[in-house]
């Protein structure tokens, strides 16, 4: 009998275990709260995230549960990313200075394009100042989608990927402190380096992580969120300042956590948007072509054509086991802005009615993000990938069929 149910364990454990698990439930998540927040009770589930928090003490916390998700929750899946692309950057994937700067070229491309297409179409209608929309990409819906693709997307285009939309959010930060963002606190600026310091510090003097860094992280995390700058990148930060032989042991404490609870919640709160009756005429806006045109068509173009460039002049080099083709595959993933995108858009318009036609055309990219790089990775990638691959390694293929 034990042996039974352990054979009908298994398979979910192993389904659970699979990083495309976590796409699934990230589209799933997001679906029911689109589904729920235009329902009859819609106004109540939007409530659920957006209500106001009043605390008993004298500190400024975020105000409501979508904020505590986007700004605290998000920084723990920042340092999971972040100790990722540090690990690979010190003895992985991103290990040698080609490699390394191709993620840096690419954000910047997949930056500039959008950024310029979005102006294009805006120049003259009075919201071109929302060109810093549709220059982010979204981390954790970008991935979790590339996992639902599985092997089709080679771990290296994964991990540059990741590293491209990290820089990404934090090229976004800039443009959010410099054009959209509220005055800087420099004193809770101050405060936060001098605590990074000392985490460094920590680092410098081989302390074991525990609880001293633990302390420090939260303080930094909370001078950096009362600094006026994008909290979340305090996880970045952190995993940074985190010793290498650490990372693997961190790693595995809270992916789980990460994967099953952070990521859903962030879904469910950030879909939690009323769709307007008139939708169609919403993406007719030049808004909404400017942040669909930019996302679906800006951020590939844009990547695809920085990193030509720079592997032409041998300035980087492609990711293992990859070719420049895959790249425009990886620039659709890149092309779902989301977060960082609906953010940008709470702070570039003052009226509901633009920050909805906004939303919505996030969405909409999100979804045309999503068809376009399954259509790349898997319908074309048979058609064009694999035969390229095996022309051009026969002998490594040969050896996997003698093994």
């Amino acid at each position: 009998m034990k042996h039974l149910i352990r054979k009908a364990i298994n398979p979910l454990r192993i389904f659970i275990s699979d990083s495309r698990f976590t796409g699934i439930l990230l589209l799933s998540c997001t679906v029911l709260s689109l589904v729920l927040s235009n329902s009859v009770n819609g106004e109540w589930y939007r409530g659920i995230w957006n209500s106001d928090l009043h605390y008993s003490v004298p500190v400024n916390l975020p105000h409501s549960g979508l904020k505590w998700i986007n700004d605290f929750l998000m920084a723990i899946f920042f340092l999971f990313a972040g100790m990722e692309i540090k690990r690979e950057l010190l003895v992985g994937e991103l290990s040698s200075f080609k490699k390394a700067v191709l993620p840096f070229g690419a954000a910047l491309g997949g930056m500039i394009v959008p950024a310029l297409i979005f102006t294009a179409f805006n120049i003259n209608s009075g919201f071109a100042h929302g060109w810093g929309i549709p220059t982010a990409t979204d981390i954790a819906f970008s991935l979790g989608i590339a996992s639902l693709f599985g092997k089709r997307v080679p771990a290296s285009l994964k991990i540059f990927l990741m590293a491209l939309a990290i820089i990404d959010d934090l090229g976004a930060i800039v443009v959010i402190a410099l054009f959209y963002g509220s005055k800087i606190k420099w004193i809770f600026l101050l405060i936060g380096a001098f605590v990074y310091g000392l985490l460094w510090l920590c680092n410098y003097r081989k302390i074991k992580p525990g609880a001293l860094q633990i302390i420090l992280s939260f303080i930094l995390w909370y001078m950096i969120f009362n600094s006026g700058i994008e909290a979340s990148i305090s996880g970045v930060l952190v995993a940074f300042a985190m010793p290498v032989n650490s990372l693997p042991k961190l790693e595995m404490a809270i992916h789980k956590v990460v994967n099953f609870i952070i990521l859903p919640l962030f879904a469910l709160a950030n879909t939690a948007i009323m769709v307007p009756p008139d939708i169609v005429n919403s993406l007719k806006d030049s808004i909404s072509i400017g942040i669909i045109a930019g996302l679906v068509i800006g951020k590939p173009v844009g990547i695809f054509i920085f990193s030509r460039v720079m592997i032409s002049f041998k300035i980087a080099k492609l990711p293992t086991n990859t070719n420049l083709k895959q790249l425009l595959g990886t620039g659709s993933l890149a092309g779902i802005g989301f977060t960082m995108s609906i953010f940008t858009t709470t702070l570039a318009f003052q009226g509901e009615q633009y920050r909805d036609i906004a939303k919505i055309s996030i969405l909409a990219s999100l979804v045309l993000s999503m068809v376009l790089s399954w259509t790349y990775f898997l319908v074309l990638e048979k058609k064009i990938i694999k035969p390229a691959y095996k022309k051009l390694q026969p002998s490594y293929t040969h050896k996997l069929a003698l093994s």
